[in-house]
């Protein structure tokens, strides 16, 4: 009995040693694959932003859903997280002629304009980025898809000059339309609502398979 006793103790000392032990958590490896897909890689964007990379302090932000909704929401990082999250592999298509494939993961846009409970009269959705940048999407087109708010690419946080700690992936879009830094979201009944790159010329529609100028 003793001897069972004593190699008791020993377990017990065991276990609560690795216990108490702490867990270093590693830094995240971008992937290359994903399910047979050859991916592109963070390093092939290249940087076009207006005012160059923005750094937001996650502490302090909100993502903002206003304008015509019954009830208005505030965001934080974390609350975004807290949403179902999708992945899927979208590739962007620059005007400059470039383009990259990427695993996106993130939320569905659409599920956090939900929660304000947009009013009738709303047909535009407009996105609107930390340094000043805006563009609009008709609300079906928002409404009725699967576009992610993505928050990881290619398996990692997505990079502040990618533009943490949201970017749209606007599928079947030119790539002005996937605004990164997003702060706030706007329902209006403004269809001819033209965001930064719209007011200076190009199509406010932004389809692929259209010219990009109007």
């Amino acid at each position: 009995m003793r001897k069972i006793n004593l190699f008791f103790i020993i377990f017990l000392f065991l276990v609560s040693g690795c216990a108490s032990q702490d867990i270093k958590e590693l830094q995240e490896v971008e992937i290359s694959e994903y399910e047979g897909e050859r991916l592109g890689s963070i390093a092939d964007f290249r940087e076009n932003s207006i005012k160059g990379p923005q750094y937001i302090d996650i502490d302090d932000y909100n993502l903002k859903v206003t304008g015509l909704v019954e009830n208005p929401v505030d965001y934080t990082y974390e609350e975004v997280l807290e949403k179902e999250r999708y992945k899927k592999v979208v590739k962007i298509d620059c005007v400059e002629g470039w383009s990259v494939n990427i695993l996106w993961e993130g939320v569905l846009a659409r599920e956090l304009i939900e929660k304000a409970k947009p009013l009738p009269e709303t047909n535009t959705i407009i996105f609107y980025a930390y340094d000043g940048y805006s563009t609009s999407f008709p609300i079906e087109y928002i409404m009725g898809n699967d576009i992610i708010m993505a928050y990881k690419m290619n398996g990692v946080v997505i990079p502040p000059e990618r533009g943490f700690p949201f970017q749209l992936v606007a599928e079947s879009k030119w790539g002005y339309k996937w605004i990164k830094w997003i702060t706030k979201i706007e329902l209006s009944d403004n269809e001819d609502y033209e965001g930064y790159w719209e007011s200076r010329g190009y199509s406010n529609a932004g389809d692929l398979d259209k010219g990009f100028f109007k």
